[in-house]
């Protein structure tokens, strides 16, 4: 497949070029695309040849769902069965941005969308090409994020054509997104609103307009083999970079002891290993390449790094990255969310 890279200015959008990939979806073509969290790889969500095409490109596990990309509340009516109170709320409060409902679905939506579930997860991005795209192809977009399967999510365009150049038709450069995690995953269906996936949209926010909001137990730990996952990003190690990644917990003082205790007993094997470290601890590695995340006090910042760096230290050679780990508060759970499963849950506390 020849894959065509159409440069797209978030702030001058060439309208020309949005027709065209618009265009390319109605014809049940893939096109990968800037949202606000991160590049997502697009099919028409109600042809189901399209959207098997997204996962023969991905090599992406047929049990893991897909979430469909709309242009607003408007177009949620059709598409999910129901839709409570707090949906609308949530709606109303958070959309456009990087909140996706999991909501009783329409016979409209495929399974192979669902995996078999009866629930569809639904989010209309803040990204301004996003929003065009979808616009004027007049359908709903199921788009995972635009990756090879297991890597990590691409927040740059490079990333996209590093993983899936000659596996889809179009690319949109877009420049880089900014939020740099995906979309928080809200099960909407239940009594009270359960958390499947930690994003842009953090706990305390939910919380705030919702009172009552409650986490899903796999969010930190490793699913059993029998898990059934109802989001994507549940089930399987994700998010991973070639090397392998260790979570370091502790107080950050004594992290970057442990690490650096750690990199001695590497170093002594001759495995290149390096460290995503922040602010507070950068100067405390000087013996190996050392990735800077961002501050612990705004871990928005750690986010809109995490997956370029994993990618950085892949193309350098590193073999083992040392990742400390940041607070849960705020995007933080998310952060730690995709840390841990980048590292297969493989985490060492430090005392």
């Amino acid at each position: 497949m020849k894959t065509e890279i159409l440069k797209i200015q978030s702030d001058n959008i060439d309208n020309e070029k949005i027709k065209y990939a618009a265009e390319v979806l109605r014809g049940g073509g893939l096109v990968a695309f800037p949202t606000e969290t991160v590049y997502g790889l697009g099919a028409d969500a109600l042809d189901e040849n399209a959207v098997k095409k997204i996962f023969e490109a991905k090599g992406r596990p047929s049990d893991n769902p897909l979430i469909v990309h709309i242009a607003g509340k408007e177009d949620v009516y059709g598409l999910a069965a129901n839709v409570p109170p707090k949906a609308q709320i949530l709606m109303d409060r958070f959309w456009p941005g990087p909140l996706t409902l999991v909501l009783e679905k329409s016979d409209k939506i495929p399974s192979v969308i669902t995996a078999g579930l009866s629930t569809v997860g639904l989010r209309a991005p803040s990204h301004p090409i996003a929003l065009a795209l979808i616009r004027e192809a007049g359908i709903p977009i199921a788009a995972p994020s635009a990756n090879l399967s297991g890597r990590p999510s691409p927040t740059v365009p490079k990333h996209v054509i590093d993983d899936l150049y000659d596996r889809v038709d179009v690319i949109i450069d877009g420049g880089n997104a900014n939020i740099g995690v995906e979309s928080t995953v809200l099960d909407v269906t239940a009594d009270v609103p359960v958390i499947l996936r930690p994003g842009g949209v953090s706990f305390e926010q939910l919380k705030d307009v919702l009172k009552n909001v409650a986490m899903d137990p796999s969010l930190m730990k490793k699913p059993a083999g029998d898990f059934v996952p109802k989001a994507p990003g549940m089930k399987y190690t994700h998010y991973s970079p070639k090397a392998d990644v260790i979570v370091v917990e502790g107080e950050p003082e004594k992290v970057a002891e442990k690490i650096n205790s750690l990199i001695a007993e590497y170093q002594s094997k001759n495995i290149p290993v390096g460290v995503l470290a922040t602010e507070q601890t950068k100067e405390f590695y000087k013996s190996v390449p050392s990735i800077t995340l961002g501050d612990r006090l705004e871990p928005e910042t750690i986010a809109a790094n995490l997956f370029k760096a994993f990618r950085d230290f892949d193309d350098i050679g590193i073999k083992v990255i040392f990742a400390e780990a940041i607070d849960n508060q705020g995007i933080g759970l998310a952060v730690m969310n995709r840390m841990k499963k980048a590292a297969g849950y493989n985490i060492i506390k430090a005392v």
